[in-house]
């Protein structure tokens, strides 16, 4: 399912992949469902290949937000995230993956987690089971 959820780069928000063209991407806005291209020049990137840096290596995001899931009861965080201050944000962090890397993963990345978590499971695109995600493996995006 996160293969085909995009993050677009300059872009708030994430955007569904509806179809491919020659030069470009047609893509769906989660927040608002607006249709629109996406072009070459765009940094377009699918959360199946974002890993969030741990101790260990990485963790596949799927298997992140499948922690938050499950922690928050497949409900949205509720907290401002443009407001939460940095110590915030490293608990939260410490709560739902405690060998998350402090030295690698920013406060931002942090924010960018929870946002997008959030608004997965407003959108109803809250399956981040192993099944859905069988063929999808972290490919050098880390945040």
């Amino acid at each position: 399912m996160l293969q085909k959820i995009l993050s677009i780069s300059g872009k708030p928000g994430l955007y569904k992949l509806l179809s491919q063209g020659k030069n470009m991407l047609i893509v769906e806005s989660l927040q608002d469902g607006k249709r629109m291209p996406s072009y070459n020049q765009d940094r377009v990137v699918s959360l199946g290949e974002i890993a969030i840096y741990t101790d260990e290596g990485e963790k596949p995001l799927r298997e992140v937000f499948a922690l938050m899931k499950e922690k928050y009861a497949g409900a949205p965080l509720e907290m401002e995230v443009k407001k939460a201050g940095e110590e915030e944000m490293k608990a939260l962090m410490e709560e739902i993956l405690p060998t998350y890397d402090k030295e690698r993963v920013r406060v931002s990345d942090m924010k960018k987690l929870v946002s997008w978590y959030n608004l997965l499971v407003r959108t109803g695109n809250d399956d981040f089971s192993e099944a859905q995600a069988a063929d999808q493996e972290p490919s050098g995006e880390q945040a």
